[in-house]
């Protein structure tokens, strides 16, 4: 082999290595700086101020429901269900999600209406509303921008909500249900729709906010709709933030990035107020250990179509309520594990822990609602 072609081998060999050690140096930086990455990836780029969200939705239209059920008849469920979808929307150009962006929309029919509303289709007739909900991006950062297209999409969910509670339901009880985002949204409805209204309050079965922070000082005893004190107890608040039990500094980031709703309809720190923790194992506030015998069906029903059951995971979890947060023991069905991109991992899981433990606890509240009610006319 002559001199220049083992000098020319080096280089090559060098060349490899410096590839290598470049590749290795670029996939570190993006795991490390991945969060930022992301955030620079969904940017809207200008200032909320002067943003023009897209068109509002006309409720009194088929087309700005996700989900609308059939007429309600003799054999069907008892109660209505107002369902607030959690984010499915990414962001890039807008702060809040068009109505009509394809995306999202299959995002919400095919993973977060078969794992989070129906578990309550069995008690109530679903109606999902879509609304302009505040981009992905908007969970990243407390800047007030993205605090201000949080606030933005209440206006939606509040439209909503009349046309629901003045013509769609009727007279019939409700069950209010919030995920993520959607768990936010429905926090301030209850308060500034539900509670300060004794006909709805009176038709209220439970409100359901799931992996969502709420401050527990806001459903103490003797306020308009308390935190569920007992797995019967009708007219109050189920409230949850799951965490891996090991995953503690999750846990606190949570808390300490916690906005929740003041006085003003403005979205504020949590600032070392308590959170509120109703465990859905025990269908009441406590901070008791609930081992995964209590675990009725975890399942993951992504891709099923609407009315199908899925195949539930028994004893998946155990669950205690530590400091505001639930701490969630680890899912033994990889199934029920996160998974997907890094804009995937942010959003709602694709899988429900407790979707077997929803759907009773739903029913045996509005057993206790109804039997209560009859009870009331008989006196």
């Amino acid at each position: 082999m002559s001199a220049a072609s083992t000098r020319f081998g080096r280089l090559r060999a060098w060349l490899g290595i410096a590839i290598l050690l470049a590749a290795i140096l670029a996939a570190s930086a993006a795991l490390i700086w991945r969060d930022d990455i992301l955030e620079a990836l969904l940017y809207p780029k200008l200032p909320y101020a002067v943003y023009r969200p897209p068109p509002a939705p006309d409720y009194q239209l088929a087309r700005a429901w996700a989900h609308l059920p059939r007429p309600p008849g003799p054999e069907g469920p008892p109660a209505d269900v107002f369902f607030v979808a959690p984010t499915t929307f990414d962001g890039g150009r807008d702060w809040n999600g068009p109505i009509g962006d394809r995306p999202a929309a299959a995002l919400l029919a095919r993973t977060m209406l078969p794992n989070y509303a129906a578990p309550f289709a069995s008690t109530g007739r679903i109606f999902a509303p879509y609304y302009r909900q505040a981009s992905l991006y908007t969970s990243l950062t407390l800047f007030d921008d993205a605090l201000q297209a949080r606030e933005f999409a209440y206006g939606d969910i509040a439209s909503a909500f009349h046309v629901f509670a003045d013509s769609l339901a009727g007279d019939r009880p409700i069950i209010l249900v919030g995920v993520e985002q959607g768990g936010e949204l429905a926090a301030r409805l209850l308060r500034d729709e539900i509670a300060p209204d004794a006909a709805l309050r009176r038709r209220l079965i439970a409100a359901y906010f799931i992996d969502t922070v709420v401050p527990a000082d806001d459903y103490g005893p003797g306020t308009a709709v308390p935190a569920c004190a007992t797995p019967s107890h009708s007219g109050c608040v189920l409230a949850w933030m799951a965490v891996q039990r090991t995953d503690f500094v999750r846990a606190q980031r949570i808390l300490s990035r916690s906005v929740v709703w003041n006085d003003k309809g403005r979205l504020v720190g949590l600032t070392g107020r308590p959170a509120l923790c109703v465990n859905p194992l025990l269908g009441a506030q406590s901070d008791a250990d609930a081992p995964p015998r209590l675990n009725l069906g975890a399942a993951n029903a992504t891709g099923l179509e609407w009315g199908a059951r899925p195949g539930f995971m028994v004893r998946q979890v155990g669950a205690q309520c530590e400091n505001g947060i639930l701490e969630v023991s680890r899912p033994r069905s990889s199934s029920l594990r996160p998974s997907g991109d890094w804009a995937a991992r942010l959003k709602s899981p694709p899988y429900n822990l407790f979707w077997a433990d929803l759907e009773a606890d739903a029913l045996r509240r509005t057993q206790s609602w109804l039997a209560a009610g009859r009870q009331s006319k008989s006196s």
